[in-house]
């Protein structure tokens, strides 16, 4: 059971794929709001070339990783958004443990997920194996690109999402990808007009060519 200050931490984490100690490459995987972490990795029955991954997904408590809008104060967010880092980088630690090193780590996110797994990213860069971004990105009220600092080390990132989202304005897509941009991703965004807030089958395929090139 998790406290007040750490609401997401002792909660379950899906896994399927490779055993950790067989794997070469993993993914992290989080949900979005409403979600669960068993939704999520099922997501990886899509993903090609993936024969030596272990597919990880932590789940958040009351299925919410943060209770507002990513637009807001992050103060007003919290503890949530950094209880849900931590859920993060205790996999990437795990992983690291394991052998796994974060160039053979993927993070994949979608909404409050892809929020997260953007916000991970940008604030502990360093070279993963590709950051993916389905509708969302980094969090906050206001994003000044300038506040962050570090080196993604030319890391891929696909980011997709509507053009028409209710939860996701296109000028925090650029703000994002700006930031990514400075700390030197290679960032790839596509947008999609009239889409709504879910994942498509180009999101699909972006995501396997991502795979397979991270895997080169």
């Amino acid at each position: 059971m998790s406290d007040f200050n750490n609401p997401h931490q002792n909660q379950p984490v899906a896994v399927t794929g490779k055993d950790i100690n067989e794997a070469k490459f993993a993914m992290i995987m989080i949900h979005g709001r409403g979600a669960s972490a068993q939704s999520i990795i099922g997501l990886s029955n899509e993903f090609e070339n993936t024969d030596d991954f272990i597919f990880l997904a932590p789940q958040a408590s009351d299925h919410t990783w943060y209770p507002y809008s990513f637009l807001a104060p992050r103060d007003q967010n919290q503890p949530g958004i950094n209880s849900g880092l931590k859920a993060i980088s205790d996999i990437i630690k795990k992983l690291n443990a394991q052998g796994i090193a974060n160039d053979h780590i993927f993070l994949l996110g979608f909404s409050q997920g892809a929020c997260l797994a953007s916000e991970y990213a940008v604030r502990n860069p360093d070279k993963y194996a590709g950051v993916i971004a389905l509708s969302g990105g980094v969090i906050g009220d206001s994003i000044n690109p300038s506040e962050y600092v570090g080196d993604l080390k030319e890391t891929p990132m696909f980011m997709g999402c509507s053009d028409v989202d209710a939860h996701i304005p296109v000028q925090r897509l650029d703000e994002t990808q700006k930031v990514f941009e400075k700390l030197g991703a290679k960032v790839q965004k596509k947008i999609y007009p009239g889409m709504g807030h879910l994942v498509n089958e180009d999101e699909i395929r972006n995501i396997n060519t991502l795979i397979e090139q991270s895997l080169r």
